[in-house]
């Protein structure tokens, strides 16, 4: 099932975009509230979906009582209230999110208007503004349409180890003869497609459409190009780039690299008339096309070349004359099943002036973005036909001002645009993004400016919802970079980095990335459909691999790296209330843990592991991997306690689906794991695990391996080998991935506070202070072979943003999306303030404090319809004012208890000022 959000108030509804697999939100205002409508979902991919909604109250600790839904086949019976598809009638719930639709069966093609009305404890509101879905096609019947392409190569290309595939341009011209009441556009373009209506680009998307293994799925695309249309003749033209579907490197390492194809494009275009009838125009062999266009070559891994003396004029509008290129082939279907995209497309979703344009030699000049990014530079240039400009990508700089690029292996990233001349051209690729800071200029006629270039950030049109800011400028610096760093690595899936030869959607970069990520970017929709993607990957007999979608064939049975199956759906569910996947997941999550158990478990202890704790700090600034086996965690160890976690978190899925025997199932090998591992790796004297690396004794004892009557000791240990490293970090990507929080959780949040502020290595600090604008991929990766180092990685962050935004700013829910929340705040000497904000489906939550030697001041938002436990340091409550009044005086504030040093209250929504005086 999917979650429709009808977007009423810009500011909040663009941010909740995401918080399901397309939503709809109709916000309900209770006091003269103007509602403003924004996007509304179209063709999406489930007869069966979601709505939501936000409730909009200045009045203190509102919370919805009951709500009604109206949902109408036409604008008319549902402006005359006539629900004659549903009508929900009065429910008594306080449920306003994921409420699923349960009304008339819908059919592919359905539109559905929709209004929704709540009573509150503080009154009802009036009925929200109409809002409106529109299903798209759900049988493999409701196509028409014929896959078309051509399955070999030009003359001009080359299909070998280094490809250069031209892009191809189909068009049809057709004839509408009557009025037109609604046209709807349905396309897949693999690998990528531009789509023109009589001349006019289609929607904002790029890098259309989402990424997946197609022999698997394919996802089509839905646009309602009513108004692009014209009685009497038209034409419709696409353009297909090479993108995922024909590989980066065909015919490279054959027994790594999945290859799929030829560019191929399955489109139908169906308009309604007013009189009713219907005209439907297909993809099939009566179009026509030509690879002998402008876009000579484009590869995600070296770039795009576009020659504009090639272009041809009017190619997609009516009335060209094609009788000059060839006719399109039907093909064979790539295999995969087809489906609506439900996640939100890549677009443009910001922009970088560049900072400085310098002359490394004659005719070479070097662009310094001043913020590695990924995306494209868009160029202004004027000059002879014939000239040729070429951009070359690059993350750092050597010595010398020359590009330094070793690190992206045999990736070329190099863009090449010839002019047509005469007037100004301005050009950017289309097909492939760059991950880069300096630009190398060669050819440009005349001498380049900085107004003549922009940087186009490209990635997944996730909304930011998060904000967070101390008084502390390295940490807001290495906050900036995690920004940067997420944002990069979105690109219809999670990809491990933006430059070099790779690009790939490795599982363990995100097991607990994807927590911390939620809170900066509304990426549940994003991450649902990675899941699938994950699915997809599994083989009959239960295998995960460390790539999903597996473009390469790693399948090296780890614990952790395929564990992110069942972390990612754990974090739909804690942030977004997203109950969905795990139904939908929990069979082949289930089949992978049998997998495991049989294929590797031998008396209880999991003994298979291939990456260990990943690029831990080495004890050399030169090496890549540590060599000191002291440094170094068992990888049976880790192994063995990820499926202890892994098995807890399977028992609490199985007892949400009531699959009693499952729950009990797990919660038995929990129990027999947990022995066969204390056994094994636990020391009773010294209280060690295994060699007494952070990570061998923070995994079990954050997990719950650890016995009670041992927990303290153990964290001591961790504290004592921090300590040894001089208060740094000294675990890898796995033990990066609990550090911040299990220090939280044991009561030194100052130590983690120390780690997260160090400006020496290693430290997130430490890349900041050397120039780094996103995360390293290595700790020392400015001393270790930098030829391995990638400047934008996001796998060191492990819970770092997490910990930021539930312990630093004390934003955490106690439940499923946040509908109730636990507000502690880490109280640490030497941060003086925090700001904090985070978009949640009820609506934004707020955590603004100062901390002085005379007073504590902190501003606390909640939303309507959610409630939170508020933990104020204070001797008692009687020393805790809110708005300048005792809060035992206050009615919409009930005092709790006390517990250690804090005042625990209970609140509703609504804003609040909370201080104590010391």
């Amino acid at each position: 099932m999917r979650r429709l959000l009808a977007h009423i108030s810009l500011a909040v509804a663009v941010m909740l975009t995401c918080l399901g697999n397309c939503y709809a939100d109709a916000r309900i205002g209770l006091q003269n509230l103007k509602c403003e409508m924004l996007n509304n979902p179209l063709g999406i991919g489930t007869n069966k979906p979601r709505l939501s909604w936000q409730i909009i109250s200045d009045v203190r600790n509102t919370r919805q009582i009951a709500y009604q839904i109206i949902v109408a086949s036409t604008p008319e019976k549902l402006t005359a209230g006539q629900g004659d598809l549903w009508d929900s009638r009065k429910v008594n719930s306080a449920e306003s999110i994921m409420i699923s639709y349960a009304g008339k069966p819908l059919v592919s093609r359905a539109v559905c208007y929709w209004k929704v009305r709540v009573w509150t404890n503080n009154g009802a509101s009036a009925w929200s503004q109409p809002a409106k879905w529109s299903v798209g096609l759900l049988n493999p019947a409701d196509w028409k349409a014929r896959w078309i392409g051509c399955d070999r190569g030009f003359a001009w290309d080359s299909v070998s180890k280094f490809s250069r595939l031209s892009a191809r341009y189909y068009r049809r011209g057709f004839s509408l003869n009557k009025a037109i009441k609604q046209a709807t556009a349905y396309i897949v373009g693999l690998g990528h497609y531009e789509l023109y209506v009589n001349g006019q680009i289609i929607g904002d998307q790029v890098l259309a459409e989402a990424p997946t293994d197609y022999t698997q799925s394919v996802k089509y695309n839905t646009f309602d190009v009513t108004g692009y249309l014209k009685q009497g003749g038209n034409a419709i033209g696409t353009v297909l780039g090479n993108g995922r579907y024909f590989t980066m490197r065909p015919k490279y390492k054959p027994k790594k690299i999945k290859e799929f194809g030829f560019p191929k494009m399955l489109l139908q275009l169906e308009v309604e008339y007013t009189d009713g009838t219907k005209q439907t125009i297909i993809s099939d062999n009566s179009w026509h096309f030509t690879a002998d266009g402008p876009i000579r070559t484009n590869n995600e891994y070296d770039g795009e070349e576009y020659d504009a003396t090639k272009e041809f004029s009017g190619w997609n509008t009516p009335g060209f004359d094609d009788s000059q290129w060839l006719k399109a082939e039907l093909v064979q279907a790539p295999g995969g099943k087809l489906g609506a995209q439900m996640n939100e497309p890549i677009r443009v979703m910001d922009t970088v002036k560049p900072v400085s344009i310098s002359q490394l030699k004659k005719d070479v000049w070097i662009l310094d973005m001043g913020q590695n990014m990924a995306g494209w530079i868009q160029m202004r240039v004027k000059g002879t036909r014939g000239d040729k400009v070429t951009l070359r990508y690059a993350e750092t700089l050597q010595p010398n001002n020359e590009l330094y690029v070793a690190n992206l292996r045999d990736a070329k990233v190099t863009d090449v645009y010839t002019l047509k001349g005469g007037a100004e051209e301005t050009w950017h690729p289309v097909f492939v993004y760059h991950g880069f800071r300096y630009v190398e200029i060669s050819g440009y006629p005349g001498k380049p400016e900085l107004a003549d270039f922009e940087g186009q950030v490209v990635y997944d049109a996730l909304p930011t919802i998060g904000s967070f800011e101390t008084s502390d400028a390295i940490v807001n610096k290495i906050y900036h970079n995690a920004y940067w760093g997420i944002l990069s690595n979105y690109k219809g899936m999670p990809v491990d980095c933006p430059q070099r030869n790779e690009r790939m959607p490795w599982l363990g970069d995100r097991a607990v990335g994807s927590l911390g990520e939620s809170f900066v970017f509304a990426n549940g929709n994003f991450y649902a459909k990675w899941l699938d993607d994950i699915a997809q990957s599994q083989t009959l007999v239960g295998a995960i691999p460390d790539v999903a979608p597996a473009y390469w064939n790693y399948y090296s049975d780890n614990m952790t790296w395929p564990g992110t199956y069942i972390l990612v759906a754990d974090m739909l569910y804690r942030q977004f209330a997203d109950k969905a996947p795990i139904e939908k997941h929990y069979a082949s999550m289930k089949k992978w843990m049998d997998y495991m158990r049989v294929k590797y478990m031998k008396n209880n202890i999991i003994i298979k592991d291939k990456y260990g704790d990943w690029c831990v700090p080495p004890e050399s600034l030169e090496l890549i991997h540590a060599k000191d086996s002291s440094l170094n965690t068992d990888g049976q160890l880790i192994a063995t306690a990820y499926y202890y976690h892994l098995s807890g978190l399977m028992e609490k899925f199985a007892t949400m689906l009531h699959k009693p025997a499952d729950a009990q199932f797990f919660a038995v090998i929990k129990q027999a794991v947990a022995k066969a591992f204390n056994d094994k790796y636990f020391d009773q004297p010294t209280s060690k695990y295994s060699n007494n690396t952070v990570t061998a004794n923070l995994l079990p004892l954050y997990f719950g391996i650890t016995p009670s009557a041992n927990k303290q000791a153990v964290f001591k240990n961790i504290v004592a080998k921090i300590n040894e490293a001089h208060d740094h970090i000294s675990t890898g990507v796995i033990g990066t991935q609990w550090l911040m929080r299990g220090l939280a959780e044991f009561g030194r949040p100052d130590l983690a506070w120390k780690i997260a502020s160090n400006t020496t290595y290693p430290s997130w600090g430490y890349m900041a202070e050397r120039g780094a604008t996103t995360i390293w991929e290595l700790w020392n990766g400015d001393t270790a072979n930098p030829a391995m180092n990638s400047r934008n990685h996001i796998m060191l962050l492990g819970d770092l943003i997490t910990w930021f935004y539930q312990d630093v700013a004390g934003i955490k829910t106690a439940n499923a999306g946040f509908k109730q929340l636990v507000m502690q705040p880490a109280i640490i000497k030497g941060l003086d303030s925090v700001n904090a904000s985070y978009q949640t489906a009820y609506g934004l939550i707020k955590s603004s404090y100062t901390n002085t030697k005379s007073s504590f001041n902190w501003h606390v938002t909640v939303p309507p319809n959610s409630s939170a436990l508020v933990y104020v340091p204070a001797k008692n409550t009687d020393a805790v004012t809110e708005g300048g009044k005792k809060v035992s005086a206050i009615k919409d504030i009930k005092p709790v208890k006390m517990e250690n040093g804090r005042a625990i209250l209970s609140i509703g929504s609504g804003d609040y000022d909370f201080e104590v005086k010391y």
